[in-house]
Order: structure tokens, then sequence, then C-alpha cells
């Protein structure tokens, strides 16, 4: 392994070696992208004139129904009957007004139908390196197969199709194929324990799920069919389970209820050449996708997004934000579980292909994502941003063992990117490429903040407000933040088309009300704690306001916390969490950190941890108390659970832990609660 000592800077501008500072990513003198393309046919039709991303972009929000209709139109969404208006603009974003009302369409015909039929769509990854190529007439071709049986199954509209499988060419087919025949998907990801696959599948009461019979991790082979037989035990709704055979053959005397059980291969249909597929068309407000929470304090709730409203975020988030175009190819890790895996396959859209891999992303090889970006040739890859921090951690050079060229675009979301890891992806994978630091969420299956080509990088920050999202910052008086360096949290005060349409199991809409509107009505208050730099018109996210510490009344994010105390050598990962006293008046802040190997929590090293803290911080920012834990709660996205953390250490019952990748690591927090 080549390995380079990489410097820790807390500005975010040397290079990590100690040479002369590193360009970051600057727009070229002769940009021409497909935002400025819709930015100048918005300017000639309305006799407009921006003279920037941030004038275009309030244009967005004042004129959201006139932005949101120019891009359905601009990216020619095939609709198989028109709207009558855009949306009604005298409703609030918490009336939750519908878009494109009267118009109907198919998502899987818009997303895969485009490509040229003997381009590459999907390229699959083995942990070996081994490729597999999919072209989009093989990709059609199966879509339309599944899809017949399907509906030869008696699945259409309103009904959901479930998935507990790896991120594969076999699964992305089947969420096509259900999508085509107009039915709704949702999916577990096979990290998940059969208890919580079924609080989220029980909601939905699927006919059918897809599945594997075999699972690799590390590159060991685990065997699924005792997790499936409790999984179709605990379902009496299944009808029918489809199984990719996956490393082994698949037996189906393995299964207890062998009847339900059919092959991904004998599922498929025969096709007559003559007789040519047929996309369902869906109203725009149809389910498409059900998502769910994280589920680390309760049921995860099922969140229905649409298939227009997903489609179109979408859309503007890969083309016009991202510049994807035929000739890109995407490789962003993530698994089944993860509103990531959703975004991913809409990036079909842009006629480019994607990359598929489903195995461990650090171990046994730390090098395997680079590799397979490598080989592939990606013009984009992504990735959560802890695994960019371990990257750092291990100092290496990939730019120096790798062609990675061709890589223009390096995406990073499910936590804050670190300043110092804008430096090292911009010094050693691709020098120069747009940093797009993303973040949104499940609940909006797409980001609030994000990157475009048209505007610089500034370490540490998401470049910007993506486009038709106004957002705000709001201060603890609930008002407006219009101040740099003031954190706040993060508030949308008008309508998006990806808002969910509804909550599964909440006929009066009171779940969906108190998730977003309860807090500061009638505007969409999202969880995450801000700072916004007016200079630059980038935002710092700062955490989850849910898990935000209160320090006398004074807000902190632990993202800031986190910043400065894994900076040392001595600590391997950390989290941090509130434990509530004076009867929830006031908090205790608690930081648990777990040791690299062969260290130890002394007293020294507590007090180096605590002054760093207090000189590049704030003494807010100094814990109460700094403990060592075996191993740091994390969900199967690759977020930190500090909430389950708060919970425990303040005396409140987890009440579930299914989407936690390591749920016995919460035990060890019991012994600090008061």
């Amino acid at each position: 392994m080549t390995v380079v000592e990489v410097t820790h800077q807390s500005n975010g501008n040397g290079n990590g070696n100690g040479n002369s500072a590193p360009i970051f990513y600057k727009p070229p003198a002769n940009l021409d992208t497909l935002e400025l393309m819709l930015r100048k046919l918005i300017e000639k039709k309305y006799n407009k004139k921006f003279a920037d991303y941030r004038e275009f972009h309030r244009f967005s929000c004042d004129s959201y129904d006139i932005f949101w209709e120019e891009l359905l139109e601009f990216a020619d969404v095939k609709l198989h009957q028109k709207y009558s208006q855009a949306i009604d603009k005298t409703l609030k974003i918490n009336e939750r007004p519908k878009w494109f009302a009267g118009s109907t369409l198919n998502y899987a015909e818009n997303v895969i139908e485009r490509g040229n039929a003997e381009d590459i769509a999907v390229i699959n990854a083995a942990i070996d390196s081994t490729l597999t190529n999919h072209t989009f007439a093989e990709l059609r071709e199966d879509v339309y197969r599944i899809a017949t049986s399907l509906r030869n199954f008696g699945i259409g509209r309103g009904d959901t199709v479930c998935g507990y499988v790896p991120n594969t060419y076999d699964t992305l087919v089947a969420v096509f194929a259900s999508a085509a025949v107009g039915a709704a998907w949702c999916s577990a990801s096979v990290d998940f324990g059969p208890a919580g696959v079924l609080d989220r599948f029980r909601q939905v009461k699927p006919k059918i799920m897809f599945t594997v019979n075999n699972i690799s991790y590390k590159t060991k082979i685990f065997s699924q069919t005792e997790k499936i037989n409790q999984i179709v035990e605990g379902l009496p709704s299944l009808e029918k389970i489809v199984v990719t055979s996956s490393f082994k053959d698949f037996n189906i005397s393995e299964y207890q209820e062998s009847q339900k059980f059919v092959s991904f291969e004998d599922f498929k249909s025969s096709l007559e050449a003559s007789t040519p597929f047929e996309y369902t068309p869906v109203p725009f407000s149809d389910p498409l996708f059900v998502m769910f929470s994280s589920g680390t304090t309760g049921i995860p709730k099922a969140m229905v997004h649409t298939v227009g409203g997903t489609l179109l975020k979408h859309i503007e988030e890969h083309l016009i934000q991202g510049n994807s175009k035929q000739n890109d190819r995407m490789f962003f890790y993530t698994t089944c579980g993860w509103m990531m895996y959703n975004w991913m396959i809409s990036f079909l859209y842009s006629k480019g292909s994607v990359v598929l891999f489903d195995e461990s992303p650090l171990d046994p090889d730390a090098h395997i994502l680079i590799k397979i970006a490598a080989l592939t040739k990606c013009t984009m890859i992504g990735m959560g941003a802890k695994i960019y921090d371990e990257y750092y951690r291990l100092h290496i050079d990939f730019k120096h063992q790798y062609d990675l060229s061709h890589i223009q675009t390096v995406y990073s979301t499910g936590s804050p990117l670190k300043k110092e890891c804008f430096t090292y992806i911009n010094t050693y994978i691709a020098p120069g490429a747009l940093i797009g630091s993303i973040s949104g969420g499940t609940d909006i299956i797409g980001c609030f903040v994000g990157g475009v080509h048209s505007l610089p990088i500034t370490p540490g920050e998401c470049q910007c407000f993506f486009l038709g999202m106004d957002v705000k910052s709001v201060d603890a008086n609930d008002e407006e933040i219009t101040k740099s360096d003031e954190q706040g949290e993060l508030v949308c005060v008008t309508p998006f088309p990806s808002m969910p349409s509804h909550f599964l199991n909440d006929p009066e809409g009171t779940k969906y009300w108190d998730t977003y509107f309860a807090r500061l009505p009638p505007f969409w208050a999202h969880g995450d704690f801000v700072k916004i730099n007016y200079e630059t018109g980038g935002v710092e996210m700062l955490g989850r306001s849910d898990s935000t510490l209160n320090r006398g009344g004074v807000r902190i994010g632990t993202a800031e916390i986190y910043s400065v105390v894994e900076t040392f050598r001595e600590i391997a990962d950390s989290i941090v969490a509130g434990r509530l006293v004076e009867e929830g008046k006031d908090e205790q802040v608690l930081l648990f950190v777990k040791m690299a190997p062969g260290q130890v929590l002394d007293q020294n090293l507590q007090q180096k941890i605590k002054a760093k803290l207090r000189s590049d911080m704030s003494p807010r920012h100094v814990p109460n108390l700094i403990l060592p834990v075996d191993d740091i709660p994390y969900t199967s996205s690759g977020k930190k659970v500090e909430v389950a953390v708060k919970q425990i250490i303040s005396g409140n019952p987890v009440k579930q832990a299914s989407s936690i990748r390591n749920p016995t690591s919460l035990e060890q927090f019991k012994q600090y609660k008061l």
C-alpha cells in the first residue's frame, strides 16, 4: 500500500503534503452546461437576466411553478396525458398542493428508454474487480420480461413490490419492472435482520418479494435462507417470492413455504417479438417508492414518494446540478436500504451508465471502490463521507496508483464532509474535480443543497442551494438568519415536487404534520442544523437538529466537535450526545471515543482534546465527560446514531434498532444514563 503523510489542516487550503495550496474546482471561462442552457432559455422566454447562479436560484424559488414546468419541458419528460396546471400557487407548502394535476407518465419508460440500445447501461462489479456489462437493449428486454410476469401475476397500479436485495443488476431490473406496470417499490438492504425487514414490509402488505439466496460480504458467502424463511413467515400477504441464484444454485427445498418460491430466471416471461411491451401510464402523484425513516426511535415511518415528483427532482439534480450526459458513468456506493440507491438509478435518464457494487467498501481491500472507478472509467463517483474520512486516515495516494483522469465529479453525503477531506480528495483522488457535498434525505428523496458547475468550491461547504428549493435558516427564536456564520435550523418555505404524498397508516395526516410542519408552521422544518455563508452562497451542515447539543440555551452542531476530535490520531471514531439534566432544562455533553489500536484514553489525552475544542471552537464545545467505548453505532447508510445514544444516556428506552448496522453497540451506553 502506498501511503503519504497527510497534514491535518483546519482551513482546508493545503494540499496535504506541505506543498503549495491546491486549486479547487473553479468554473472554466467557456463553461457550457445544462444548467446554463436552462437558465438562458428561461431568460429569453420570460425576458429576464440573471447575473449568476444565485439570482437564477432566487427566480426558481419565487416562480417555482414556472421553473419546474420549464424543467419538465426542457428535459423532455414523456407524458401520456397533459396536465391542467403545474401547481396551485395559492396553496402553502403545508397544504401539500399537487403537481401537474391531470398528467400521466411512467417512471421506468422515461428512465430506461432514452439510452441508445447498444450503449452500456449497467456495469455490475464484483469484489475481485470482475465487470459484467449490460446494454440498454438488454436492460429493457429483461425489464419487459419481468414486468410481463408481474402483470400476469396481477401486479399493477395500487400494488407495492418489495425487495430484500443487494445492489445488483437483477435488483435494478425488478425495480424498473415494478414501475413499468404502475406498481410502487420498496426495499430493505440485505444487512437488515428479519425484524427490521418486517417492520417495514408489513406496512405495505406486499403480494410479491424479490430476494437472493446468498450474499457476499468481506469475500465470505452468507446464506439468506433462514432470514428469508422468517420474513415469509411474518408476511402472510406474500404470494410469490422471486429468488436470484447468487454464488450458489437456487434450491427450492431449502424454503419452508416452497410452493411460493420461484427462481428469478424462471419468473421471466417469454416475449413475442411481434408484440411490443406497453408501459402503464399513471397519474403524476401516484406512488413510486415507499421509503422508510431510520426507525431508531420507533417503527419506521413509511413515506410515499410520487412517480412524477421523484422523477422530476432527480432530473433536476442529475442533469441540471450535475450536468450528467450520455458519455457519463456514475459509481455511487450505496445499499438498497438507502435513498441514494433510488437517486442513483434515476441517473440512467441522462443516457449514461451506472456501476453497481455490493460488498464491503474497505475490508479486506481499502482500495476496491477506487479500483472499480478506475477500471470502469467513471466520470462521477460518490460514497458516504465516512469512507472519505477513512481514506484520509489511511493516507492513501490513489491518484498515483490508478488512472482516475476520467473523474469530473466526486459526490459525498450521509454526514458532513470535513474540510480536510475536501483537500484530500482534491489532492489524492481527483484534482480539480467538482466536489459535490450534497445533503437532503429520505424525506425528500433528494437534496436541498449540493454542487453545481457554475460556482467555485469552498472547502467545508455544500456549494449552493439546489434550484427550486427555497431554503432558509432560522434561529432559536424562529427568526430568519441573514448573517454569515450564525447557526440555525434548515426550513423550506415553498412547495417542491418530491415532498412525500403521504405516510402509510396515517389516515388523518397527523404523523406527516408532526414530522415536518408542527415545528414551525407553515414551513417545512427538515431537522438539519446549518450555517449559511452569505458571501459564497455555500452551506455548512452541522448535524441533525434533533441531536443538536444545547448548552445553556445555545445550540451546537455535533459536526463541529467531530471536526476537531477526529484530527487526533489516537482516536479512531467518536460520537457525541447531550444527556438531559434538570428535568430536561439543560444538557451535559458527553463525548464517546473509540480508540485507535494500541491507544489509551488517559488524562493527558483528555486535556488535549478539551484544550483544542476550546481554542478551535469555543468553551461551550468542551464536553463534560470524555468516555471510551468499543464501538460507535451507525445506520446502514453510514450515519452516526446520535439520537439513540442521547435517548439512552438520558434514561429513555430506544424502541427499535432495526436500521442500525451494529445494534449491540448501543448496550455500552446504558451505563452512562442518569
